[in-house]
């Protein structure tokens, strides 16, 4: 490995993701108040992040709306009724990457096979796109009669 290419630990994207994650951590907010940080986060985001992490919100919301918004690492993120990460939004500008990523967690209902996408590049909202993150979003939390497809 070259001198260049040497791990030296943590990004500060790294590190302030982490210090988010532990005010989550100790935070024990109620639904209202949960719902409320994660929007204060949306609102803290640059554009374009913060139209593309609205549009979501609202697909997510409508498509399985029991599922509770919360956030994970200062991100917005969608918990099962047992309180179980099942989808989340990491805005393109979180880590100066090139498009935003909509990624599901392992408790996420997208089984296909022996192989299934988790995580997809979103670089912005067409009709088309709405559908399939709406299919995705209920297939991910257990909706039956839904197809991701």
């Amino acid at each position: 490995m070259s001198e260049a290419k040497k791990h030296e630990g943590f990004t500060a994207e790294e590190k302030a993701a982490m210090k988010e994650r532990a005010k989550e951590l100790k935070a024990s907010a109620s639904h209202e108040d949960a719902l409320r940080d994660q929007l204060a986060k949306i609102d803290e985001l640059p554009e374009p992040d913060r139209a593309l992490a609205k549009q979501v919100h609202e697909i997510i919301m409508a498509a399985a709306p029991h599922l509770k918004p919360k956030t994970w690492y200062g991100m917005p993120n969608y918990n099962d009724e047992a309180g179980k990460s099942i989808v989340f939004f990491q805005p393109a500008g979180k880590f100066k990457v090139r498009y935003s990523t909509l990624g599901f967690n392992p408790d996420a209902q997208l089984d296909d096979g022996e192989m299934w996408p988790s995580a997809f590049a979103l670089l912005k909202i067409t009709p088309a796109v709405e559908k399939r993150i709406t299919a995705l979003v209920r297939q991910a939390a257990g909706e039956t009669g839904s197809s991701a497809t």
